[in-house]
């Protein structure tokens, strides 16, 4: 079944040909035939090129076939004074042939000096009348077409007291009757000899091509005027989806200030104002991004009011904003400008590789789109190349779906771990666990060059089957200040119970993870959820960009192939001294859960329920810009 993708009211030669065929049926001819109700008719004819993928009206199904019908008559004419030769410029003739030549004949002569009133009254929606606008109206004198087509007299059969004068042409006799009698009687006489109309001859072919120009430019006029008010309508929806979004702005807004003169009256809040990196105890930022120093007044109470009231859990501070919200017009002096100074610059200076090499330990037999993900969300962000080392079956499924990655099937052979160490001086960053699969010595090859990487200071990102290895051996990976973990709410789970021999308690989510952070050795570790909870053992980060509730496979790996990409550039910046204030791996982890939530917002504005990780990989490159390039 193709679909009609125009939405206009053009009709196409495909489109035309289907109303055609479903209109000469049998059982639909039969229907036409003598019925001058048959509106039920023409609403099957839609509902059959509904059903073929054309969305016609019964209205519009009617007057396509009245007007072909019309076109084909005429063509008709023309062929009986043009030897069959007319029929070249209506491309449906032989099709039309077909059709009506199974119905009772009709005169071509009498069709166009009817203005095709009476042709239609078999095939109207309604009774007659319809199409009483086309008829030729004797009392009234009026006729659709040019006043040359035709003549006709007819004579009354009545005796006239008065003398009458007829004109037939410029030679035409006048009858001037003596009396009433002789009137009445010479009346009679011609009324019996002229029971046929008389007509002129008029070149056929110039009618037919008239007529065939006004139709169409009265039906262009039509679609234009159409497609004119649609546009007007499309633009009058949009203002007010503008509208709305600017009122919830607003509302937004105006939430957000209530929130934060209350909090500003507590007493407890202003015990404990929010600390951030790199910036003095007795400093805080407001909306605008600026540091503010209070006054020495105002933090002698602050300090005695920590005094007063220890907090016996660690300090968590708290970062929430959203696109559009208040808190996102300080963002100058937020974590996102911190993450907009480490992303590199577009110059033509560089050559292919600075702005990253990034490598990814997985792919096996089963599970071949993971590593896809992972590698090709790495190169959207901006890493200039990506390399997969996966199995040998699982090679060439991945290579299929993208020529841009460099996919390597090493991971699964004897000497595995030779054949990924020669290209770790390449690499920038390793994501570990994508598609990886719990094969013992799958696990065995990741564990070992984790450790060769550990040696060559490259970040690592661990996720997926890569956090089962560290569940198993938590030394592969602990204390290595460049690793990064990134795992969902059930590997969390799984990690937190691995070293701490306790159910986890599930009230407090802040508190495990920076809990399981220290007892990792203070790596950073990012708990994915409704809000992605961020910690390095000292602090911890709530990133809460707003999302949606689409949640399907692969969005894990989406972020951990940005987050492999942003975790170079975050180290390289704090090595070149530019980020100083904060630990480089938090930025990026930041940075990398606001983007995959970005990407998740857009995608399901456009996808909606069916959205997938394809869909917001398509949405990297807006969302990187409006996050970190706007």
């Amino acid at each position: 079944m193709q679909a009609n993708t125009t939405r206009g009211f053009l009709w196409s030669d495909v489109e035309t040909r289907t109303l055609l065929n479903i209109w000469g049926d049998q059982d639909i001819q039969a229907a036409l035939d003598g019925n001058f109700r048959n509106s039920f008719v023409y609403r099957d004819i839609s509902r059959r090129l509904g059903a073929m993928g054309f969305e016609r009206t019964p209205e519009q199904c009617r007057v396509r076939i009245k007007s072909l019908k019309r076109q084909f008559l005429l063509t008709k004419e023309g062929n009986l004074r043009n030897n069959g030769q007319y029929h070249k410029i209506f491309k449906f003739y032989d099709t039309m042939e077909r059709i009506l030549s199974n119905r009772p004949a009709i005169d071509p002569q009498e069709f166009i000096d009817g203005g095709a009133g009476g042709e239609e009254a078999g095939d109207g929606m309604e009774e007659d009348g319809e199409d009483a606008p086309d008829v030729y109206n004797e009392s009234k004198g009026e006729c659709p077409y040019p006043a040359e087509t035709e003549v006709k007299l007819e004579y009354p059969t009545v005796p006239i007291p008065i003398p009458v004068k007829v004109t037939v042409g410029n030679n035409s006799p006048s009858i001037r009757p003596h009396n009433s009698c002789q009137s009445a009687n010479n009346l009679s006489a011609k009324t019996i000899k002229r029971t046929r109309k008389r007509r002129t001859n008029f070149p056929m072919e110039k009618l037919m091509e008239q007529f065939l120009d006004q139709s169409a430019q009265a039906e262009e006029n039509f679609y234009r005027v159409e497609e004119q008010r649609l546009q007007a309508e499309d633009r009058r929806r949009e203002a007010e989806h503008t509208r709305e979004l600017h009122m919830l702005q607003m509302l937004g807004q105006m939430f957000s200030s209530i929130s934060s003169v209350r909090s500003a009256g507590t007493p407890s809040k202003m015990a404990s104002p929010p600390v951030y990196y790199g910036a003095s105890p007795s400093c805080t930022r407001g909306q605008s991004g600026q540091v503010r120093c209070p006054s020495p007044q105002k933090d002698c109470f602050a300090h005695q009011s920590q005094l007063l009231n220890p907090d016996p859990h660690p300090l968590v501070l708290d970062r929430y904003y959203s696109l559009g919200s208040a808190s996102h017009r300080g963002m100058e002096g937020d974590i996102l400008s911190l993450i907009k100074n480490i992303v590199p610059p577009l110059t033509s200076k560089k050559h292919k590789g600075q702005d990253g090499r990034i490598g990814i330990i997985g792919g096996c037999q089963d599970y071949t789109g993971a590593p896809y993900f992972a590698a090709i969300s790495a190169l959207k962000v901006g890493a200039d190349l990506s390399h997969v080392f996966c199995t040998k079956d699982a090679a060439p499924v991945i290579k299929s779906y993208s020529p841009e990655l460099i996919v390597h099937p090493v991971l699964d052979s004897p000497n595995a771990l030779e054949e990924i160490e020669k290209w770790l001086p390449r690499l920038h960053g390793l994501v570990v666990g994508p598609g990886l699969g719990r094969e013992a010595a799958l696990l065995k090859t990741a564990k070992e060059v984790i450790e060769k990487t550990k040696v060559r200071e490259i970040p690592i990102v661990i996720d997926a089957d890569g956090l089962w290895l560290v569940s198993q051996q938590p030394s592969v990976i602990q204390g290595y200040q460049k690793g990064i973990l990134t795992p969902n709410f059930m590997e969390f789970t799984r990690l937190y119970e691995s070293l701490h021999h306790e159910p986890m308690d599930n009230t407090d989510h802040k508190r495990n993870v920076m809990q399981l952070s220290g007892a990792m050795g203070n790596i950073t570790l990012v708990l994915k959820g409704e809000q992605d909870l961020i910690s390095d053992g000292s602090k911890v980060m709530v990133c809460s960009v707003e999302g949606s509730g689409r949640r399907c496979g692969g969005q894990g790996d989406l972020l951990s192939g940005s987050l492999g990409v942003l975790a170079h550039w975050a180290h390289s910046a704090s090595t070149a001294g530019t980020l100083r204030s904060m630990n480089p791996s938090v930025v990026a982890a930041f940075g990398a859960c606001a983007l995959t939530r970005q990407c998740n917002s857009q995608a399901f504005q456009h996808h909606g329920r069916s959205t997938t990780t394809s869909d917001m990989i398509q949405e990297i490159g807006p969302a990187f810009k409006k996050l970190f390039e706007s």
